[in-house]
């Protein structure tokens, strides 16, 4: 893996990086004339740092919703959730999706993928009860990693009305979250959506962040072919490849629906 790459990517001046995401959330809430934001607090590193962003800048109008699936969800994410809000003095709403989860397996047919992807739609319906109730503006915490190969669940924790982080990968997403002040437990924290008991990002993947950064790096941002990226970054051509059909495949996550022309 070519390490010198990887300092490229992660050497970044995030203090300004901040500025701009605050006055991003700033001026996003002026012009939608919106009252205040709301975001899906899981306990991960993406949302944590939303968190930071939110405390910083729109402080007083921000709602974090912490809604594990008491199934499935590690008592650890809620626990650092919950310590995330305290800290911060944040308004928020702990609403347990277990229950309505389960519900639902009463009137579908099984399928483990569907099923767990229903668990991300769930919470995305209730941000949005929230977000309607009170005028406020969903917040969605996909990183630029996570974004460009799709690894979200569409009209689920991919819904959103604007992403303050989609443009910093998951390797930039860890500096940042030190430079703010995260927990450390919680920018360590193997990263993963939790639909399902054990689900990590990493091993469903097959690959690590750092990797998978590389070779979006190269492949998105410097326009390199599946060939040159392996050659530069050194990792093997088949997981180049692999990456590259996932930002492929998942185009139309990234897209609104497409409208027959007439």
């Amino acid at each position: 893996m070519n390490l010198q790459t990887l300092d490229e990517i992660t050497k970044k001046d995030f203090s300004s990086i901040q500025e701009k995401i605050g006055s991003f959330l700033l001026e996003e809430v002026k012009q939608r004339k919106a009252q205040g934001v709301i975001f899906g607090l899981s306990g991960g590193i993406d949302s944590a740092v939303i968190a930071m962003l939110c405390d910083r800048y729109v402080k007083g109008v921000s709602l974090a919703l912490i809604m594990p699936d008491a199934n499935i969800t590690p008592e650890s994410d809620t626990s650092d959730a919950l310590k995330i809000v305290d800290s911060l003095r944040m308004e928020y709403k702990l609403i347990d999706i277990g229950f309505v989860h389960k519900e639902y397996s009463k009137y579908v047919e099984p399928n483990p993928l569907a099923f767990g992807n229903l668990g991300a739609r769930i919470r995305s319906n209730i941000l949005y009860y929230y977000a309607n109730a009170r005028n406020y503006l969903v917040l969605g915490s996909a990183d630029r990693s996570e974004f460009l190969i799709g690894y979200f669940t569409k009209y689920g924790d991919g819904a959103a009305d604007i992403l303050p982080i989609a443009s910093l990968y998951k390797t930039q997403i860890r500096e940042f979250a030190r430079f703010l002040g995260v927990p450390v437990n919680i920018i360590s924290k193997p990263s993963g959506p939790r639909l399902w008991e054990g689900h990590i990002a990493e091993t469903e993947i097959g690959m690590t962040y750092e990797e998978i950064d590389l070779i979006l790096y190269c492949m998105i941002d410097k326009g390199l072919a599946v060939e040159e990226t392996a050659r530069l970054t050194a990792i093997p051509v088949s997981n180049v490849d692999k990456i590259y059909q996932m930002h492929k495949r998942s185009e139309h996550k990234r897209i609104t629906p497409k409208i027959c022309a007439l």
